[in-house]
């Protein structure tokens, strides 16, 4: 099997390296799909288990073309929290607006057909899509770096192990170098007695994860629904990401409609089941950069794994103890990578640098970044009758395809 091959082997149940490389996937998700069960009050063990059928749900939606995981979305946690404030702690009304946002997201899908993949990718040029991906990997650092200040030296070792391997390392070694700094870090965390055993103590061997049943209120679905705004450009980012990544135009095969279909209906299978939403993750995208590897086959083993480790709760103990500054040197790399494939999507698409596409990238840049690193100077855009606002990468992405479309629209 060719490393840089995208297309599912025949062999690849057979060889016993994808298994491997489907581990490395799962570690890449697992930090941030179980923080947003752990921020919100969801049980991690659902949010697993949903992000792996997510996971195949998508895959099934999409053909099994796109090397996507799909983890727990961070774009919902302020309207959980408000609506499970909202409801005295019952989270089951906010799992109904969950479903629903989901729902909206299968309507989309059937708009985008409607309308055609055509006129889609006309509204988002290179020196638009450019930036956003940037802007994907660099809003992400600050939240690596937060996890890093936790132990600089455990941070630092586990970075340094995977940058040595990955820029010297060849074949397979090489497409290990994140399980292998993650293995080296967790093991000089041993040695610095900086591991806590907590999670994995506490945890059940064997049990179903505690599914709950949805409620529905029609002001949880009003507060939930606009959501659907903020992310549909973060999706549209992500999988042009991923597509830049594989060097294969996933918008227009097997679709735009096809991922937004998939995401959807993962998204209202984790809400009917008690997780939080599922959105594609970046995290995995990173990995796929590093190891060069684009077999969807792997990312459908690394969500086979998400839901055993859903069901053995010992295991999820285990990856539960990864000290958070391993994780966060390990996500340095996979966050940074991604800004890095946003720059190469600029110079390998030969991207004209006039007036209007150089403010075009700053105007998106700026406005993606200035919440993260300036707040004093975020933008944002409040929707009515609602809680959601549409800022950062959402509120970039949508700029910056109106104001590229203004423009060219004048410049004829």
């Amino acid at each position: 099997m060719s490393t840089n091959s995208y297309a599912a082997s025949p062999s690849t149940l057979s060889d016993p390296k994808n298994f491997i490389l489907g581990l490395q996937h799962l570690i890449a998700m697992f930090g941030a799909t179980v923080l947003v069960p752990i921020l919100t009050g969801f049980n991690p063990s659902v949010a697993l288990f949903t992000a792996g059928c997510g996971t195949l749900i998508f895959h099934a939606c999409t053909s099994g073309k796109v090397p996507v995981f799909l983890g727990s979305s961070f774009a919902f946690i302020p309207l959980i929290l408000q609506i499970k404030e909202l409801y005295q702690g019952d989270l089951a009304y906010a799992q109904g607006g969950i479903i629903v946002a989901g729902f909206i997201y299968v309507l989309l899908s059937f708009f985008v057909k409607a309308v055609g993949v055509d006129h889609i990718k006309a509204f988002l040029p290179a020196h638009v899509v450019g930036p956003m991906i940037i802007v994907i990997g660099l809003n992400l650092v600050p939240t690596a770096f937060g996890m890093a200040k936790a132990n600089f030296l455990l941070a630092g070792v586990t970075l340094a192990t995977a940058l040595i391997i990955t820029f010297l390392g060849k074949g397979f070694l090489k497409q290990l170098s994140i399980l292998i700094a993650v293995v080296v870090g967790y093991t000089l965390s041993l040695a610095m007695h900086a591991v806590d055993f907590t999670s994995i103590q506490q945890a059940s061997l064997l049990g179903l994860p505690a599914f709950t049943l949805p409620k529905f209120s029609l002001e949880a679905i009003l507060i939930m629904a606009p959501v659907v705004l903020a992310v549909f450009m973060e999706h549209v980012g992500d999988i042009t990401t991923n597509g830049t990544v594989v060097g294969k135009n996933f918008i227009e095969n097997p679709g735009l409609h096809r991922t937004l279909l998939g995401d959807g209906i993962a998204t209202m299978f984790a809400g009917l089941l008690g997780g939080p939403a599922n959105t594609t993750y970046g995290e995995n995208t990173g990995v796929l950069a590093i190891t060069k590897n684009y077999n969807p086959a792997i990312l459908r083993i690394a969500a086979v794994f998400a839901i055993v480790l859903s069901l053995v709760g010992k295991l999820g103990g285990v990856l539960g103890s990864i000290p958070t500054a391993v994780m966060g040197g390990i996500s340095l790399m996979l966050f940074s990578m991604i800004a890095l494939i946003g720059v190469r999507t600029i110079k390998n698409q030969n991207v004209v640098f006039n007036v209007k596409n150089i403010l075009i990238m700053l105007l998106i840049l700026f406005v993606g970044l200035a919440p993260s690193y300036v707040p004093s100077l975020a933008l944002q855009i409040s929707i009515p009758n609602s809680e959601v606002a549409l800022k950062g990468l959402s509120l970039a992405a949508l700029l910056g395809v109106i104001v590229n479309g203004v423009w060219t629209k004048l410049e004829k």
